[in-house]
């Protein structure tokens, strides 16, 4: 899942608006953060295997520390606690610890049997709707529409920046989306691991996006109080 775990981040803003849009969708995707830097440490490994699905060539043979439930949970409780001690915000926390969570419940989901409960001799487990393209297509377009219209829903733009800036993230993002699932496999795990190192421009761009939106149910400054 890629624009899924966006969707989630997209529409946890709805839950905790005072939280940016860049911390959501960092908290949404960190699982997929952390495990391209473990692929080139060494700690986790994929192998590239065409065909074994019909969506993703990827075969997830041991990614314990970013991907395990106990794991996910732990991360969970680290990012909704650090954003607590830095903004004193208890809600956003805790949507920021479900932001994690949601990572490995969407990826439940769309995986197969690959995801562990927890480090070493642990059950897999995966729904496989990564077998079915039409099902996949389905299911993740449909959350990501769902998740694109809580963050409209709750957001409008300052600016011109608020609305061409949004509208080209979303538009990106379906233009990687679709790259990945009708493009030709990579060519080797380093350029997947190199290549996921780019998903913090997208945490960047979140940033800077709600920069320059803001919250429906606040009020924009008048021009008058500006220059008094």
């Amino acid at each position: 899942m890629f624009i899924g775990h966006f969707a989630f981040g997209l529409g946890a803003k709805s839950m905790a608006p005072k939280v940016s849009l860049g911390s959501l969708l960092l908290a949404a995707q960190l699982l997929d953060l952390l495990w391209p830097t473990f692929l080139l440490l060494g700690w986790e490994h994929v192998s590239i295997s065409p065909g074994i699905t019909e969506v993703t060539p990827l075969d997830f043979t041991h990614y314990p520390i970013s991907h395990s439930l106990l794991a996910v949970l732990g991360w969970s409780i680290a990012c909704g606690l650090i954003y607590w001690l830095l903004k004193r915000n208890r809600r956003g926390a805790i949507v920021m610890g479900i932001c994690v969570l949601s990572h490995w419940m969407l990826d439940v989901v769309m995986h197969r049997p690959d995801l562990p409960l927890y480090p070493g001799d642990s059950p897999m487990l995966g729904l496989g709707l990564w077998n079915s393209l039409v099902g996949s297509l389905l299911v993740e377009g449909l959350f990501f529409a769902l998740g694109v219209g809580l963050y409209l829903r709750s957001t409008k733009a300052k600016n011109k920046k608020g609305t061409w800036g949004f509208w080209s993230f979303i538009l990106f993002l379906v233009f990687v989306h679709v790259a990945n699932l009708f493009g030709p496999p990579p060519p080797e795990v380093t350029a997947i691991a190199w290549t996921g190192q780019l998903q913090w421009l997208f945490i960047i761009y979140g940033y800077w996006i709600d920069g320059n939106r803001q919250n429906k149910n606040v009020q924009a400054p008048h021009l008058e109080a500006v220059y008094h």
